[in-house]
């Protein structure tokens, strides 16, 4: 069963020194700053790239697949990562699979910027990790993502997820904030669709819903890496007319508990210093009133996109 005292909004404690000191060093290092999303897009892959790390910060993996899939609206490009503690269950076709859609405010980002923790994930994990360079807004908008999304879903657990050595029924998604909110979307619409589900989400700092009525929209308001007031912006990015931010599979977490039934096994994880903090957090609580099996996890002294920096 569900974890039974999940609250309706988080708290944070003291900001991570490390973390403080490396945001002070990086002052133009912003999601949803004043500077603009193509500003963004190109000073994030400068700063997190895998290609601008030093060797001795790569983590290392047994082998990296460039590939790429036929979707619904062109090509997508997907970076495997093949972890060493997985080989045995690959080879006997019983591997676990994480398709992980990276975040940015569905605006920003890269596969390039999340290798390194992906790696680090997979071998952690045994799991093989799938990271999509999914189609950005506002050059593609909603349901694009979602679309390409439940491709790569239907490809994983098909015939190329067993030629990988990847079990069907153990196929997971996850991704962190904007990535989150896709995956809570997807999740949901292919069990409206009822289509093969995924075996888990994995939600980090998700965009359950806009954030604006919440104490963390107010206590982090700005100064810690997301710049709250920048995601009207996102919003408007990833929104075409005519589709209303309370969409089920926009906003999961405006949607009553009653409707949110029937879903997976779900990981949540929060950060007290987070303007996204407790839209997290009530979705997780929701979740659980529904009945699905969700475990939250709150770090009170990180940071919004703490996984990078």
């Amino acid at each position: 069963m569900s974890e039974p005292a999940i609250p309706k909004v988080g708290w944070r404690g003291e900001l991570v020194p490390s973390i403080k000191k490396f945001l002070d060093a990086h002052p133009r290092l912003q999601l949803g700053g004043v500077e603009g999303y193509t500003f963004e897009r190109r000073h994030h892959t400068q700063v997190f790239g895998i290609h601008s790390l030093p060797d001795d910060r790569i983590h290392p993996i047994k082998e990296v697949e460039y590939t790429a899939i036929c979707g619904p609206h062109g090509t997508i490009p997907i970076r495997v990562l093949y972890p060493s503690s997985g080989q045995e269950k690959r080879l006997q076709g019983k591997a676990g699979a994480l398709i992980y859609f990276h975040g940015g405010g569905y605006t920003v980002g890269s596969v390039d910027e999340f290798e390194n923790g992906l790696r680090l994930v997979a071998e952690e994990s045994g799991c093989q990790v799938y990271a999509v360079e999914y189609r950005r807004a506002p050059e593609f908008q909603f349901p694009t993502q979602l679309d390409e999304y439940s491709a790569v879903i239907d490809w994983l657990q098909g015939k190329e997820g067993k030629r990988r050595g990847v079990d069907p029924n153990r196929v997971c998604g996850g991704g962190d904030s904007a990535g989150g909110n896709m995956t809570a979307g997807v999740t949901l619409r292919r069990l409206d669709e009822g289509k093969k589900p995924l075996a888990a989400q994995m939600l980090l700092y998700p965009e359950a819903r806009l954030p604006f009525d919440t104490p963390a929209a107010t206590e982090n308001n700005s100064g810690y890496y997301l710049e709250c007031n920048g995601i009207f912006s996102f919003a408007d990015h990833y929104l075409p007319r005519g589709t209303p931010p309370a969409h089920r599979y926009v906003s999961p977490g405006m949607q009553p508990a009653r409707d949110l039934k029937g879903q997976p096994p779900t990981t949540v994880f929060t950060s007290g210093f987070d303007p996204l903090r407790d839209v997290g957090v009530e979705y997780a609580h929701k979740l659980s009133e529904a009945g699905v099996d969700v475990h939250w996890h709150h770090y009170k002294n990180l940071t919004h996109g703490c996984g990078m920096v």
